[in-house]
């Protein structure tokens, strides 16, 4: 039986995230999804009068290519790809994971590789396109998230199918704030974190890029950073997961990293180029029906309550300068339950205990 959140999810891509025009073009990326998504993405991008393109991809075929990866092989292939995506005025990928740690045993030299010869195409998208990215309901993910399929997938379109619309005004607010910050100060268990977002711009995330969405983001600049700040949400980058990572700053850069017994392959990580060991996002988090991390960054960043400080790549609408070919978004949640916390805009409280206190950023808790 066709479940119709599909069909709503779909309209939602296509009418709201995209925005889709008459004669646009749009690239449909599939992997490890199933055709009933596809279907009615199809279907939607005809409705509004676009021309759907499709790309269909499987984890399992994607390690067997990255377990012997070249730089030549790979350099082609980007080229391939950015040529196809320069035709596109659209872009929308849905990753599906049968097996979160897929490429957990793909040489790090490999992942490396294919990361710094794919950043043209992942550039240009983020630049030129109109693009969102989700992922799809997997037994692996309800599983990754402890709970029954049929319970995560109940989560998942509740989530995904939120009024984002409704949180623009707050959004706004919070964006208009963090515009006018120059000094961040940010406490809580094992963390006592300073620096400066003076002048580079906060962005709204609200359902056109990402689903689910929920955050509002900036940058710190470069060389501010001061502090420790321990991470309480689990993680996963390059398949494989990591639990409790601190990290020590000074002028901005990372000067001691731990990961319990992944500590080596977190500084193998960090270590990838010279932009991994600076920050290149600091985001809140305020999504409302998302409140425990399942491994999965399109999710756990959005949880509500939390906020996220990403070693590696800044993105152009907030630039501070830092490149690299690494872009961890690390996620802290400051819920009381989580233990707690507080935010200092400017010396004044913020939020505290993973709760908004202006009476402006209030529709943002909740």
């Amino acid at each position: 039986m066709h479940d119709a959140r599909i069909d709503q999810l779909a309209k939602q891509l296509i009418r709201y995230s995209t925005s889709l025009k008459k004669g646009e073009k749009v690239l449909i990326d599939l992997h490890d999804s199933p055709d009933s998504i596809g279907l009615a993405l199809i279907r939607e991008a005809r409705a509004v009068g676009a021309i759907p393109f499709l790309r269909v991809h499987s984890s399992r075929l994607s390690r067997e290519m990255a377990m012997g990866a070249t730089e030549e092989q790979y350099q082609l292939i980007s080229q391939h790809l950015l040529h196809e995506m320069k035709d596109m005025d659209a872009y929308i990928v849905i990753r599906g994971a049968h097996n979160i740690a897929e490429t957990s045993d793909v040489p790090a030299n490999r992942m490396k590789l294919i990361a710094a010869q794919l950043r043209p195409v992942i550039d240009y998208r983020i630049k030129h396109t109109k693009w969102c990215v989700l992922r799809w309901p997997t037994t692996s993910m309800a599983q990754q998230a402890g709970m029954s399929t049929e319970a995560f997938e109940d989560f998942y379109f509740r989530v995904c199918l939120l009024d984002y619309k409704a949180l623009t005004p707050a959004m706004n607010a919070l964006k208009k704030l963090m515009d006018q910050t120059d000094q961040v100060h940010i406490k809580g268990p094992g963390t006592d974190l300073r620096f400066s977002i003076k002048n580079i711009p906060a962005i709204i995330c609200g359902g056109k890029m990402n689903i689910p969405d929920g955050e509002v983001f900036t940058a710190p600049v470069k060389d501010s950073v001061e502090g420790v700040i321990s991470y309480n949400a689990p993680t996963i980058y390059q398949g494989i997961p990591f639990d409790s990572i601190r990290l020590t700053f000074e002028k901005g850069k990372i000067v001691k990293a731990e990961a319990g017994e992944k500590t080596k392959q977190l500084q193998r990580i960090l270590d990838s180029d010279e932009g991994a060991r600076y920050i290149g996002e600091f985001a809140l988090g305020f999504h409302p029906h998302i409140h425990h991390a399942m491994r999965d960054i399109l999710f756990d960043e959005k949880i509500a309550g939390s906020f996220h400080f990403t070693p590696g790549q800044a993105y152009e609408e907030a630039d501070n300068g830092n490149r690299s070919s690494v872009h961890w978004d690390m996620v802290c949640i400051q819920r009381k339950e989580m233990g707690g916390g507080e935010i200092y805009f400017d010396g004044k409280l913020i939020r505290k205990d993973g709760v908004f206190l202006p009476k402006s950023l209030a529709k943002l808790n909740g």
